[in-house]
């Protein structure tokens, strides 16, 4: 449904998607862009270029929530932001070269499909990564705005995603979050998720100035995704403090191997029976970790 050019269908797609970005950190560009791809018809590249300059209007407000709660490492952001600024501009640089060719639709497709694999592994990997962190805080403190920063691999990661981000708009969160995970496993889940939101303001920034000169933005579908995505992440981000957002990390990775598989070719039929079976699978592995956790809570295992 159109209102004054608005697709409110859109709109709350992007709710949808701001809420995951406040909750976890990660997901935005992961579920837009091909949302508007497979769903809204929106060609790859108008895709692209229009959410990276969505989410640099979306980023920010999630960001200052965890700035006014102090849950940002700018030590972290600065060393990051040194690496993702000049990786997203030569990402879109990259991305306009392939604007000029005859696959470009193709080419960008396929791009965004991988991606998506290479943010479901990470994804796969934070889980062990974070279970495995949990050993460790059981010994030792968990570490906040106080932990040292390694310069080298944190420039580098900033790099790197600011690549992918200019040539997919996918990355920002999904990828930075388990890699800094891995390179700081003490740091505390609030820190890290504060930390991601307010490094991508920068990126995103640039990264929608170069869009805006190379690539290709539909103001409507920009507008359309801002109505949903700003109250969804400010909503997102104040819930993040209460909820650790587990079961929606473990349903967004049922919904990215199936749309990463139908962007790379994949029948519809399948890709759909492997959604279906991830969110099966993703509501049992749920409802045992809250039957294991009600059973270890011993407030509980005294009344009963």
């Amino acid at each position: 449904m159109n209102v004054l050019g608005i697709d409110l269908v859109l709109s709350l797609g992007g709710l949808a998607a701001g809420l995951m970005v406040g909750l976890t950190g990660m997901g935005g560009a992961a579920l837009v862009t091909p949302m508007l791809v497979l769903l809204f018809g929106v060609s790859p590249a108008a895709a692209v270029s229009s959410d990276v300059v969505a989410s640099a209007f979306m980023k920010p407000v999630g960001a200052w929530v965890h700035i006014k709660a102090r849950t940002v490492h700018w030590g972290l952001v600065g060393w990051l932001s040194a690496g993702s600024i000049p990786g997203v501009i030569l990402g879109t640089v990259i991305f306009a070269r392939v604007l000029g060719t005859d696959e470009a639709s193709e080419t960008i497709r396929t791009w965004i499909g991988y991606v998506l694999l290479l943010a479901l592994a990470a994804m796969v990997a934070k889980v062990w990564v974070g279970r495995r962190a949990s050993g460790i805080r059981a010994d030792r403190r968990p570490k906040g705005l106080d932990m040292p920063v390694k310069p080298l691999p944190t420039l580098i990661l900033g790099l790197g995603v600011g690549l992918l981000v200019g040539m997919t708009s996918v990355g920002s969160g999904s990828l930075i979050v388990t890699t800094l995970l891995l390179l700081y496993p003490l740091l505390r889940p609030s820190i890290l998720v504060g930390t991601d939101l307010t490094q991508a303001v920068p990126m995103l920034i640039a990264g929608a100035i170069a869009h805006a000169g190379f690539g290709e933005i539909s103001i409507a579908v920009v507008a359309s995704l801002l109505l949903g995505q700003i109250p969804g992440v400010w909503i997102g981000a104040r819930m993040s403090s209460r909820y650790d957002g587990q079961a929606l990390r473990y349903l967004l990775m049922a919904i990215l191997a199936a749309t990463a598989l139908k962007l790379l070719g994949v029948s519809t039929l399948i890709a759909g029976m492997i959604a279906i079976a991830g969110v099966l699978i993703v509501s049992v592995l749920y409802l045992r970790e809250r039957t294991h956790a009600k059973t270890q809570d011993p407030a509980r295992q005294l009344v009963g």
